[in-house]
């Protein structure tokens, strides 16, 4: 065969080959949210799916997964044939209790982060915490009846503290076991649970084959990649006083957006105050250097447990926790938003205004803000 011949050959091989490439296939965007699927809140699903069964099958996945974790990390209730954080509780000073690997990963890393925060994240302060449940769950009550709640004195508080800490716990990985070993001993892992559930299911949707989505589980969101086409997910940054959004931000590829504030389970008291549910852990009553903290990073278990951190650190110490945090872990990128009232603003943090409000934000947070 001649060179020409060989040429038409080859280009001919070529034109097939290009027309024979199979097409991207045609995806359509789905969202769907569930009341009943724990963590007494909303959780919502979108994503983009060749058909909308595929999507009702991601959909039902989700739920399923953020029952059996609100089931695994549920203080208040008991599920039949599932020792869960309240069985530990129920087994304070009694016997270690055989969990799944999960509840020890949760505390493992809830654990890390009360080491790098010097005790600022402490998820044995379920002592502490059941007080003011009570006493939250009473004023919330009273505020809708027109009268206000009472404040927890603080020798109670002080008295249950008593009650807290690390030395307290004993998790056996070997065993599969979590114990307690003081009777009025209690892990409560609200800071945390949602934000490390919220990873796991996004995690396992991806898995699954989930390309382009977001998992919302009441405002902890997890990015799955991009839109279809690149484009990047915007998510509202909520204004404390619930009039729309301080600010957008675009969130790149597969990440996590976790905020803390002091505008959700929050009741008026005699005293004159408001007492929302972010208790430090040093003071033994609601944080209150800030309204709102955002994280933006990739784990959404560390951006849950370091949004609420921060929450009740000053800005130097929450700075100071951050780089911490970077230097433990280097691959996550860890940006940070603080909104606050302007009168508290610390002294060298720049800030610029939003509404009513003051914000300050780690330098690279700025390149997340959506035009």
């Amino acid at each position: 065969m001649n060179k020409k011949w060989i040429s038409l050959a080859l280009a001919g091989f070529l034109l097939g080959g290009c027309q024979n490439k199979p097409k991207e296939p045609e995806l359509t965007r789905y969202s769907n949210m569930a009341l009943d699927a724990g963590f007494d809140t909303v959780m919502t699903l979108t994503g983009y799916t060749e058909t909308e069964d595929r999507f009702n099958q991601y959909f039902a996945e989700m739920k399923q997964l953020f029952l059996h974790y609100n089931a695994l990390f549920d203080v208040y209730n008991d599920y039949a044939g599932l020792n869960n954080i309240k069985t530990i509780n129920d087994n304070a000073g009694i016997a270690p209790v055989s969990v799944d690997p999960e509840i020890i990963e949760l505390l493992s890393t809830a654990k890390e982060f009360y080491d790098l925060s010097d005790g600022e994240f402490d998820v044995t302060m379920g002592a502490v915490l059941k007080i003011w449940h009570t006493y939250r769950e009473e004023g919330i009550a009273l505020n809708n009846e027109g009268q206000l709640g009472k404040v927890p004195p603080l020798e109670e508080l002080a008295d249950a503290k008593a009650c807290t800490g690390w030395d307290k716990v004993e998790i056996d990985e070997n065993a599969g076991t979590v114990y307690l070993n003081q009777s009025c001993a209690s892990l409560d892992v609200g800071g945390i649970a949602k934000g490390f559930a919220a990873g796991k299911v996004q995690q396992h949707l991806t898995e699954a084959g989930l390309v382009h989505g977001t998992v919302d589980a009441g405002g902890n969101i997890c990015t799955i990649n991009d839109k279809p086409g690149g484009q990047q997910w915007r998510v509202g940054i909520r204004n404390p006083s619930g009039n729309g959004s301080l600010a957008v931000v675009a969130l790149p590829g597969s990440a996590a957006f976790v905020s803390s504030g002091d505008y959700e389970r929050f009741y008026g008291a005699e005293d004159g105050k408001l007492y929302h549910h972010i208790i430090d852990p040093q003071t033994l009553f609601p944080a209150t250097y800030y309204h709102q903290v955002t994280i933006v990073t990739e784990n959404s278990g560390y951006a849950d447990a370091l949004s609420t951190a921060l929450f009740t650190m000053s800005y130097e110490d929450g700075l100071a926790l951050i780089e911490r945090v970077r230097q433990t872990y280097p691959d996550q990128p860890i940006e940070v938003m603080w909104v606050m009232e302007p009168d508290q603003v610390p002294a060298g943090a720049d800030s610029v205004m939003s509404g009513e409000y003051a914000v300050v934000m780690t330098d690279s947070m700025k390149d997340y803000l959506a035009q």
